[in-house]
């Protein structure tokens, strides 16, 4: 499955912008540490962009990420990628443990690059001058994009064994990268 097929799959399957927008975010900060840790960037940023594909018809538990990873296979899309799609949630851990590079990074960048974007929605310059401390002291507010978990933030960067602030900065970097294709202006 090529980038293109996965898109195609991502906006069949998911009719809300809001989760498009999200599976994008998700694709470039896996691209981006593909690229910095000399992995593929095209398998990581597919794991990104198709790690919630399938939230919107299958939104329960077990059964988001299992359907989809059906439907996925039946697409011929690389079960590596399967795999950490898969991995990305914890249901899924004991077949699917998070033991490798694109496993950890697809759960570590996927709750902070919702919050980095919801940030970047408040903020007059969107991604623009945002700096990791200001996502450190949003984090701190519970009532900020609520839904978001703390926990698997700090978790993530945790299991990629970096510092939580050079995280953040990292997926700024790598979001505000695609802000145009986010909606916001250059």
């Amino acid at each position: 499955m090529n980038r293109q097929q996965g898109f195609e799959l991502l906006t069949e399957y998911t009719k809300s912008e809001a989760l498009v927008r999200h599976g994008l975010c998700v694709e470039a900060a896996m691209q981006y540490y593909a690229g910095k840790l000399g992995e593929d960037v095209d398998a990581w940023g597919l794991s990104g962009l198709l790690h919630d594909f399938d939230y919107e018809r299958f939104p329960t538990i077990p059964e988001h990420t299992r359907e989809g990873a059906k439907i996925l296979r039946e697409r011929g899309c690389d079960e590596e990628i399967v795999g950490a799609i898969m991995a990305h949630v914890p249901y899924n851990l004991d077949d699917y443990p998070r033991d490798r590079p694109i496993r950890k990074y697809l759960y570590a960048v996927d709750e902070l690059s919702g919050f980095i974007y919801a940030a970047a929605l408040v903020r007059p310059g969107g991604f623009d001058g945002m700096k990791s401390k200001s996502i450190v002291k949003k984090l701190k507010q519970k009532a900020f994009a609520a839904a978001v978990s703390r926990e698997d933030i700090h978790a993530g960067a945790e299991l990629i064994e970096m510092e939580l602030s050079d995280h953040i900065a990292n997926c700024i970097e790598a979001l505000g990268a695609i802000k145009t294709s986010l909606g916001f202006s250059s």
